[in-house]
Formats: C-alpha cells, structure tokens, sequence
C-alpha cells in the first residue's frame, strides 16, 4: 500500500482554488530500492505504476506494487476516486493485495470475512506550507483491536514541504491513533518519521528524471529504513 495514494495528494498539492476545465492524464512509475508505507516494511525492490484520470477535481486512479527480486513480496494493486476542491480532499481507495483472508488470493472475491481487499476513507487539507491527511479502514480485510473487534484501523499524518540547496524536501510524521494489528500498535504510536528528498536530473532538454532519496523511522516498531528510487513519466 503506498502514500494513499500518492497520486491523489499529489492532485491536491498541484491543483489551484479552481477546478480544472480539461481531462488530466498521469501515467508513471516509480523504481523504489524497498517499499516502505506509512513506516512499515512491505517488501525489497520494486516497480510501482501508477495510471489515473482527473477532471474538474474528481480523479480516478489505479497503483501498483510489484516486486524486483523478491519473489515473495506482496503484490498490489489500488484504485482511489477522489474529489479535491481548493486545498480540500476527500478520497476512498480500494486495496487489494495476494495475500489476505482468501487463501486463493482472488480478486473479485468481496466477502466480508474472505476477502484480500481493504477499503479506506481519507480526508485532508492543503494549507501550502504544510498538508494534513486522516485515513481510516470501513471495510474488508482489516485489522483487530485487543478485543479481537474490527479496528477500523486509522491513520494520520502531517507533510510539511520545504526547498534547501536546490532540493526539494518533505518532512513527514504519522501516528496511528488505536490499537490494531494492521499497524502493529497496542494504541496511540508515532509509526512514521520521514525526510524525503527529491531532485529532477536533467537527462535533455525536454526530458528529466526525478530521483529521490528518503529516511524512515518507525519508533513504534524500533525500525529505521533508508530508500532510493526515480520516476519515469512521459
């Protein structure tokens, strides 16, 4: 599962007060060196796509994650339709990954109690100098509390953008607010303390790769991870 949704933040931190009149394409994808969300390890190398559609601040848009080298990493893939107007968003993505409750990993398969998707809310603000985001799990194969119930597994986050040096960076802190196993916290935990940097290196006069590198700490879990990766965009 991946930054719900990079794409549609994205969206939010691009778009101005007014909706935009013409149909937005993206079609990218990111080659991470390990694929790290919201401050837990998900697997080694790997590619990411990401294909989405917007107009007038709805967009729609599919994402990826499959591993390089590890033949064991999750696959991923997850749709989010979402509405941005000003700096507001408010969005729904579907999760769906080959590992879960159904020991055949089907995709279409939706039975509450069998199935590998995972279906989330969010709901945030851009302020410019600094974006909000809330998450939270309503349906499928989400997490239990320490009564063993649906968690309804939540998440929140503060990204605060910034330039230095020629770099553009972002500071980033998570917390999962309850108890769940979705996250591995016994209640209120700082799962996600994050510095990414991002530069675009030049290889034409029309065409250029962004590279990024970030560190990522999760004091909840004690882990630490450090990622690189590029994107390629047409």
């Amino acid at each position: 599962m991946k930054k719900i949704v990079l794409f549609a933040m994205g969206l939010v931190m691009g778009m101005t007060t007014h909706a935009q009149d013409e149909v937005e394409t993206t079609v990218a994808a990111d080659f991470v060196s390990s694929y790290i969300w919201r401050g837990q390890d998900l697997g080694s190398a790997a590619v990411q796509p990401t294909f989405g559609i917007g107009y007038k601040g709805f967009s729609l848009s599919a994402w990826g994650s499959y591993g390089l080298t590890n033949p064991d990493d999750a696959k991923e893939f997850d749709l989010t339709l979402a509405y941005t107007v000003g700096g507001f968003n408010i969005g729904v993505t579907d999760y769906w990954l080959n590992t879960g409750l159904d020991p055949e990993n089907r995709y279409f398969k939706y039975d509450a109690h069998g199935t590998n998707h995972v279906f989330e809310v969010n709901v945030g603000y851009d302020f410019g100098f600094a974006s909000v985001q809330a998450y939270t799990n309503f349906a499928g194969n989400d997490g239990v509390n320490k009564d063993g119930k649906r968690a309804y597994s939540s998440y929140a986050e503060v990204n605060v953008p910034f330039k230095l040096a020629t770099v553009d960076w972002t500071a980033t802190a998570g917390v999962v607010p309850f108890a769940t196993d979705f996250y591995g916290t016994s209640g209120f935990a700082v799962t996600n303390l994050s510095l990414k940097a991002q530069k675009d290196i030049k290889v034409t006069d029309s065409f250029s790769i962004p590279v990024f590198g970030q560190v990522v700490g999760n004091p909840c879990s004690q882990k630490a991870y450090l990622v690189f990766g590029f994107t390629l965009q047409p």
